[in-house]
C-alpha cells in the first residue's frame, strides 16, 4: 500500500507520488469505484479538500466543515465528528484538509484549532482547552476583537505543527503571524511576525504603529516543510486594507512574500518580496513547492512559487538567491489622495509569464460579433494598463484577473524538473469609490461605513457579487431579525470578520441603511489623531478610510461568459531546468459552445493536479463538472470522466492492497456552479 499522508500529498509540496500502476496505456479504463456523499452541502457552500490517506483510512472535511473517516478502499464511514454541535453553518466554509500524525487528527474550525482522537474522532482532552486551541490568542491583540482562523493545513516537522492563517482584508484585522503549536500539548512554541515588531527586519517599511494595528500579510496558503534542512517555507498574501494603503506607506514586509525560517525556533533565513505594497489583493495563493533541478549538470534544490498575476519566481532553497535575473520595472503611480503606490514591481526574465500581461484591444471576445463590439467598446473607455493598475476613481480593466493567474491550488512537479500549473485568464473590474458626496458633503453615517467595511463583499449597490460567493444584503430582513444581523457583525461568521472593533453607533448606522431606514444626518469623519509625511491619515484601523473598494466584479460579455478571446483557463508545463514553457492546453470548456464549433476555450479553474511516476497528470478544477488525466509529457487529454460537481479541490491518488485509486472532492460552488458535497474516487477494474 501506499499513502496520501499529508496535504499535497509530500512534504515538499510538489503533489507528485511514486504509484505508476494507472499509465498512459491504460488509463483510459478508470472507472469509479465509490462515491460518498456527505450530505452535507447547502446554497452557496464549497468543497475544496485535499483528502488524506493513511493506512486505509481517508481523513478529510465536508461543506459544513465536519472530519469524516471513511475506509478509503469502499468509502464506508468510519466516524464523523461535528464541531458546530448540529447547528447550521452561519455561511459557507472555505477549508482544504487536516493533518494527520501519530494518534491524532488536527483541524481547524474557525477560530478554533481541534486535536481529535483518529481512531474515535474525539477531542483530545489534553490538547489546549479540553481538545482545542484558540487562534486568536497569542497576536498580541485583544482576542474580542480578532477573526482568525486556518484555510489550509499547516506542516508537522518533529512535534510541532506550523500553520498559518486567514484573517480579514479589511481592517480591522488580525496579524498573519505565522506560528508553531505543540502537537501534543497545544501549547504555542514559536510565532514569526509578518508585520515586524520594533527591532526586528523590516519594521522600517511600515509606519512606526502598523504592528499594532495593521493586519494580513498571512500565509493563508498553507507552508512547506524541508524536513533535512529544517527550514519552513511561506507564502504570504497582502496587508489590510487591500485597495487603499494610505495607513501602511512603505513596502510593507513580509507582505506578499516568500519567507525562509527556521522550522524548530522560527528564525528568519531568507525572504523574497514579489509584490511591494500591494493595492490588488495579489495574496501569494499557494504554498511554495520545493524542486530539484538541475543546471550545467549540477543538481541545484530551489523553491518555485506562482503568483496570481501569472508569474513563475524559482530561487535557491538554502540562499534565496533568483535562478535566473528578477527585474524592477514602474508601474503607474496612483492618483488617490493620501496613496503611494510602490513606484516598481518585480519581473522574473524566467520562466515566461503563463498568461496574457496585458488586455490589449487585440484580445477582445472573438465568441460572437455582439460580444466584440461590447469588449472593444470598453477596453477603449477602460484601458488595461497591465498587471498593477493604481486603483483609481476611474473604472480599469483588471488584468490578470482578482482570481489569477495561478491560484491557491498550486503547481505539481516531478524529479525531473517539470512543473505543472493551471491558470485563469479572467478579466475583472477595478475601481474605488469615494465615501464622500460629488459636492463634498459627508455621506450618511450608515452608508458611508457600509460602503467602507461592507461594499467591498456585498456590493455598492447591496446586492452582494453572486459569483463570489458574496450574498445580497437587499431585503434581508426577510431572512434574518434584525438582532441577528447585530450579532453577525459583531462575532463574524466564514469568511466575514468581526467587526466588534466598531462603536454601537456605527453598527447601528450601517444596519439602518442595510435594512432601508432614512438616515438623513451626515456624519463628520472621525478625526485622525495624526498625520503621515504624505499628508494622509495616521495608520488607525477606526480612522475612515476616504476610499472603499468598488468590489469583486468579473467581467464577462452579453452572454455571461468571459469577456476576452480564449484561452479562459489554461494548463501549463514549465522545465524548471531551462526556464521554458514545454506545452500549454486549455483546461475545461464549455460543452455549447464546443457544439457550436468553438475549440474549447478552458474554464475558471480552482483545485490544482496531481503528478505520477506513472506519466500521467490527473487534475478536476475546470468548471464544467469533469476530472480529466494528461500526458505529462506532451499535455494530450488521455481520459475524462463526468463529476457529480465541480471537483474544485486538488485529487489525491493512493494504493490499497496493490490497487491504486485517484480520489478528488467533487463539491461545485465556483464560477456560479451548483454546490454539492461528494466525494470520488476512480480505480482501474479489479483483475
Amino acid at each position: 500500500s501506499t499513502d496520501w499522508p499529508v496535504y499535497g500529498g509530500s512534504e515538499d509540496h510538489t503533489h507528485y507520488t511514486t504509484l505508476s500502476q494507472i499509465s498512459p496505456a491504460n488509463v483510459k479504463q478508470l472507472k469509479v469505484a465509490w462515491t460518498y456523499d456527505t450530505k452535507d452541502s447547502f446554497t452557496g457552500s464549497e468543497m475544496q479538500a485535499n483528502p488524506i490517506v493513511i493506512d486505509g483510512v481517508m481523513y478529510t472535511t465536508t461543506p459544513k466543515l465536519h472530519v469524516i473517516a471513511l475506509n478509503a478502499a469502499t468509502g464506508v464511514p468510519i466516524w464523523r465528528f461535528d464541531p458546530n454541535n448540529g447547528a447550521p453553518p452561519a455561511s459557507r466554509f472555505r477549508h482544504r484538509g487536516v493533518v494527520v500524525t501519530g494518534d491524532r487528527v488536527l483541524f481547524n474550525y474557525r477560530n478554533r484549532l481541534y486535536a481529535l482522537d483518529r481512531t474515535t474522532g474525539r477531542p483530545i482532552k489534553t490538547f489546549g482547552d479540553s481538545g482545542w486551541v484558540d487562534l486568536r490568542q497569542g497576536l498580541g491583540r485583544p482576542v474580542e476583537g480578532l477573526s482568525v482562523s486556518a484555510s489550509t493545513p499547516g506542516v508537522v516537522f518533529e512535534d510541532l505543527l506550523i500553520i498559518g492563517s486567514s484573517v480579514p482584508e479589511a481592517l480591522p484585522s488580525a496579524p498573519g503571524d505565522i506560528r508553531a503549536f505543540d502537537i501534543n500539548t497545544g501549547k504555542l512554541r514559536w510565532s514569526f511576525h509578518t508585520i515586524p515588531h520594533p527591532g526586528e527586519l523590516g519594521y522600517e517599511t511600515w509606519p512606526p504603529d502598523a504592528w499594532k494595528i495593521a493586519g494580513g500579510a498571512n500565509a493563508w496558503a498553507g507552508v512547506t516543510i524541508d524536513t533535512k534542512r529544517g527550514m519552513v517555507f511561506a507564502a504570504t498574501g497582502s496587508a489590510s486594507y487591500d485597495f487603499y494603503g494610505a495607513n501602511r506607506l512603505g513596502d510593507n514586509l513580509y507582505a506578499n512574500s516568500v519567507l525562509a525560517l527556521d522550522a524548530r525556533t522560527g528564525t528568519y533565513v531568507w525572504h523574497y518580496q514579489v509584490l511591494k505594497h500591494d493595492l490588488w489583493d495579489r495574496d501569494l495563493p499557494a504554498a511554495p513547492a520545493l524542486v530539484t533541478i538541475t543546471r550545467g549538470g549540477r543538481k541545484i534544490d530551489a523553491v518555485a512559487q506562482g503568483t496570481k498575476h501569472g508569474q513563475l519566481f524559482v530561487f535557491d532553497r538554502v540562499t534565496g538567491t533568483p535562478l535566473w535575473p528578477i527585474e524592477e520595472k514602474p508601474v503607474p503611480a496612483s492618483d488617490l489622495r493620501g496613496e503611494q503606490a510602490w513606484p516598481t514591481q518585480p519581473f522574473p526574465q524566467k520562466p515566461a509569464p503563463l498568461m496574457r500581461q496585458r488586455y490589449t484591444e487585440a484580445d477582445v471576445s472573438t465568441l460572437s460579433p455582439e460580444a466584440r463590439a461590447l469588449t472593444t467598446d470598453r477596453i477603449k473607455l477602460s484601458p488595461n494598463v497591465g498587471p498593477f493598475p493604481a486603483p483609481s476613481l476611474k473604472e480599469s480593466i483588471m488584468f490578470p484577473g482578482f482570481d489569477g493567474g495561478m491560484e491557491w491550488g498550486g503547481g505539481a512537479a516531478d524529479p525531473d524538473g517539470i512543473y505543472y500549473v493551471n491558470v485563469n485568464e479572467i478579466p475583472w473590474i477595478l475601481q474605488m469609490v469615494e465615501t464622500r458626496r460629488a459636492d463634498g458633503s459627508p455621506l450618511a453615517r450608515g452608508e458611508r461605513d457600509y460602503l467602507i467595511h461592507c461594499a467591498a463583499c456585498h456590493g455598492l449597490d447591496r446586492a452582494g457579487i453572486p459569483l463570489a460567493g458574496f450574498p445580497s444584503l437587499i431585503d434581508i430582513e426577510k431572512r434574518r431579525t434584525p438582532e441577528e444581523i447585530a450579532k453577525l457583525t459583531k462575532t463574524g461568521f466564514g469568511r466575514m470578520p468581526a467587526f466588534d472593533r466598531l462603536t454601537d453607533a456605527q453598527r447601528d448606522a450601517i444596519l439602518d441603511y442595510v435594512l432601508g431606514k432614512p438616515d438623513p444626518a451626515a456624519s463628520t469623519p472621525t478625526k485622525a489623531k495624526g498625520k503621515t509625511k504624505s499628508g494622509a491619515p495616521a495608520a488607525s484601523a477606526a480612522t475612515p478610510a476616504p476610499y472603499a473598494f468598488g468590489g469583486f466584479r468579473r467581467w464577462t460579455d452579453n452572454a455571461g461568459y468571459p469577456a476576452i478571446a480564449p484561452p479562459w483557463g489554461t494548463l501549463n508545463a514549465v522545465d524548471l531546468n531551462t526556464g521554458e514553457l514545454k506545452w500549454k492546453v486549455p483546461l475545461g470548456e464549455y460543452r455549447e459552445l464546443t457544439a457550436r464549433g468553438i475549440p474549447p476555450t478552458g474554464t475558471e479553474n480552482y483545485g490544482g493536479p496531481v503528478v505520477t511516476a506513472g506519466g500521467v497528470l490527473f487534475i478536476g478544477a475546470s468548471a464544467d463538472e469533469t476530472i480529466r488525466a494528461f500526458d505529462k509529457d506532451t499535455g494530450k487529454i488521455l481520459w475524462s470522466a463526468p463529476l457529480p460537481f465541480s471537483g474544485n479541490a486538488t485529487p489525491s491518488t493512493y494504493a490499497i492492497g496493490g490497487r491504486q485509486f485517484v480520489v478528488i472532492s467533487a463539491g461545485g460552488g465556483k464560477s456560479g456552479r451548483p454546490a454539492g458535497g461528494s466525494i470520488v474516487a476512480f480505480a482501474l477494474p479489479k483483475p
